[in-house]
């Protein structure tokens, strides 16, 4: 992306046809150290303005990477180096020892594998328990309770980030009452 000039930046604030060139900004006086920062980094403009914006809009979590056991299936995620971490006991989450913490979707990413992985539900169909097709791990979910977020196995992360694990016992067994009476879940997958 090229510079801006200072025309075009005034031009862009008062809605002119500046506007319709999106990502087009003055930096004045720190435009130079824009163009070190890139340069030392050796990044484009809009990678430096990725970092800028999740080193802004992420304050005080940390990027956690992941995956399955046979790495077709990566993914990253930005959540707090102390997690919260359910430990449910309905019958999938038996069955699959199934512990994990919820995140916003804005704050995760897949970074490869969206084609080996698959999905089971059962029941109501709104949890999307998606796994590996090769190794059969599933590293990640959409719960039931946050399905605007996923649940993410922590067993599954790299590691190196986290800090500590607190875990939390739902009784997924009686979902409906569990999750009416749990004063945060459905936040947590909130931005």
């Amino acid at each position: 992306m090229g510079r801006a000039t200072a025309g075009s930046a005034r031009r862009s604030r008062r809605g002119s046809a500046a506007a319709s060139s999106p990502g087009a900004f003055e930096l004045g006086a720190q435009s130079g150290r824009w163009a070190a920062f890139q340069e030392r980094h050796r990044l484009s403009c809009e990678e430096a303005a990725r970092l800028l914006l999740d080193a802004y809009e992420y304050r005080g979590l940390v990027k956690h990477t992941g995956g399955c056991h046979c790495g077709a299936v990566r993914f990253e995620v930005w959540a707090s180096a102390d997690l919260h971490v359910f430990n449910c006991n309905c019958s999938i989450c038996t069955k699959k020892q199934n512990r994990h913490f919820i995140v916003p979707a804005s704050r995760f990413k897949l970074l490869k594998g969206a084609d080996n992985l698959t999905t089971y539900t059962f029941n109501t169909h709104r949890a999307q328990h998606t796994f590996c097709k090769t190794c059969g791990v599933q590293s990640f979910y959409t719960p039931r309770s946050n399905p605007d977020g996923y649940g993410i196995a922590p067993h599954c992360l790299d590691d190196g980030t986290v800090q500590t694990i607190v875990t939390e016992d739902i009784n997924g067994k009686e979902w409906e009452k569990a999750v009416k009476e749990h004063k945060t879940i459905r936040d947590m997958s909130k931005p």
